[in-house]
């Protein structure tokens, strides 16, 4: 049986949520990015006290099928464009679509549904985030990360990045060298 918890990816997250299936003798077989794979049969009365104790430590056991398959979809996307060595260089419904098995339309219409903007959008979102890592861990330059990230140049990524943020890539940067030394002369 497999629960969906809503959580961040966070070592602290997932310690919590270990504990708590450790402290109701719940027999697990695999705990990763926010789904628990419970090898038994849980209980109404274990699954609400699960989820109980759950909302107490901030994270959120999901029950809806829609919240389900939306937390399928970001955890898809967080996979894709934060942990995986390499973005596929395929187009972003194709891989989402087939790694969840669905049609596109159906996932998308769902998730702006639930989240309120795009499943575009939030792979946009993602990817400036990424950007910014990339920019403060100074080993590429905007080109390699344009190629990196699949934009078709570095001046779209770089018009997208200001488009999100308000800001250059390379202006962001700076200000986070500035802020950086601002810290260290404390």
């Amino acid at each position: 049986m497999k629960l969906y918890i809503k959580y961040m990816v966070s070592r602290r997250c997932k310690t919590l949520v270990k504990k708590e299936l450790e402290r109701l003798n719940l027999t697990y077989f695999t705990l990763d990015l926010g789904v628990v794979e419970i090898i038994e049969d849980i209980t109404n009365e274990k699954r609400t006290q699960f989820k109980n104790n759950l909302l107490k430590s901030g994270l959120e056991l999901l029950d809806d099928k829609k919240s389900i398959l939306v937390e399928k979809i970001k955890t898809t996307i967080v996979e894709m464009i934060h942990y995986s060595e390499e973005i596929p260089n395929i187009n972003y419904s194709g891989y989402i679509s087939d790694k969840l098995g669905y049609n596109y339309t159906y996932l998308a219409n769902i998730f702006s549904e639930v989240k309120g903007i795009t499943i575009q959008q939030y792979i946009i979102n993602h990817k400036i985030e990424k950007i910014k890592e990339l920019l403060l861990y100074d080993e590429l330059n905007l080109t390699e990360i344009a190629d990196k990230l699949h934009y078709s140049s570095s001046a779209h990524l770089s018009n997208q990045f200001k488009k999100i943020t308000g800001l250059s890539p390379s202006f962001f940067k700076e200000l986070q060298i500035k802020r950086k030394i601002n810290l260290e002369d404390l």
